[in-house]
């Protein structure tokens, strides 16, 4: 593994680039990861995992997270995801041990949202491979709760404003099982407030202006643009499997869907037997798709 770095609009982005063994040039990816992660969680674990089985992969943090610079901090912004996404894939591609002909993205979670989208946004993107997707249908989700939904959407605006006014970034907890938080599910609090992911280089807070624009955030409409080779891994267990479901269904290139038992959502991080038979899967397809 080795630490690196590269650039957006002036920021500097801190990634772990995780390269196999032997001769290069390797074919490679970006793996990007669940809302406020940072890559010494599981985008970290996946990447090097996948160098194990013969695919060099970059974790990094995303700007406004981890070592990484940018303002405002804490900000799950897609459209900023999404965009680093891309320039982490032109690091790929300078690099020498490296085929830029043979690249790829990954993505577990929300992860898997923004690797879909920015797979439409550049052509360097030769196949997907997507764990335990949230593949979030916003449309479906107002329908629900109307007034809840555009209260919290008004909510991210009115902190965004605040921002602009005053440079003061409005902050809750990311994960809490109290009061307010991005993250409730008591799952999620056993990863990322423990020593499971409770890492230095975490900070568990969620941008409050980030609603404006993440709840907002369509996975489901990027579906049937996509025409390249999709693998996917999911689970009964794992966040919207009906989701996951509709997504793959409106895929219109090549494709795949592998259904593991887990114990929920965040087994896939970090549990040991389930991330070999994810990364298994995805190596597979990503030695015959790049």
């Amino acid at each position: 593994m080795e630490q690196v770095e590269f650039t957006i609009a002036d920021d500097r982005l801190v990634g772990h680039l995780h390269v196999p063994s032997g001769n290069g040039p390797h074919p490679a990816v970006v793996v990007a990861g669940p809302m406020t992660s940072v890559k010494e969680q599981v985008t970290g674990v996946y990447a090097a995992a996948l160098a194990e089985r013969g695919i060099a992969a970059l974790a990094f943090d995303h700007r406004g997270y981890g070592q990484s610079g940018g303002a405002p901090r804490q900000y799950e912004h897609a459209g900023r995801k999404i965009e680093d996404l891309g320039t982490a894939l032109e690091f790929l591609a300078s690099r020498s041990d490296l085929d830029s002909g043979r690249l790829g993205l990954a993505g577990v979670c929300l992860g898997a949202g923004y690797a879909a989208h920015a797979s439409l946004l550049n052509p360097r993107v030769r196949a997907l491979g997507l764990v335990v997707g949230y593949y979030r249908d916003p449309p479906r989700m107002r329908e629900a709760d109307p007034d809840g939904f555009d209260a919290k959407v008004a909510q991210g605006r009115d902190a965004r404003l605040t921002y602009e006014q005053t440079g003061e970034v409005i902050t809750i907890p990311a994960v809490s099982l109290t009061g307010d938080a991005a993250m409730q599910t008591p799952y999620l609090f056993d990863y990322y407030a423990t020593p499971r992911a409770g890492v230095p280089n975490y900070v568990n807070a969620f941008a409050v202006m980030s609603r404006e624009h993440f709840l907002p955030f369509d996975v489901q409409v990027a579906a049937p643009k996509i025409q390249l080779p999709v693998c996917m891994v999911h689970s009964r267990s794992a966040l919207s499997p009906d989701a996951a479901e509709t997504f793959y269904a409106n895929l219109s290139g090549p494709k795949s869907l592998t259904w593991l038992e887990g114990e929920n959502q965040v087994a896939f991080y970090d549990a040991p037997d389930l991330v070999s038979r994810a990364a298994d899967i995805l190596a597979e397809h990503l030695h015959r798709a790049l």
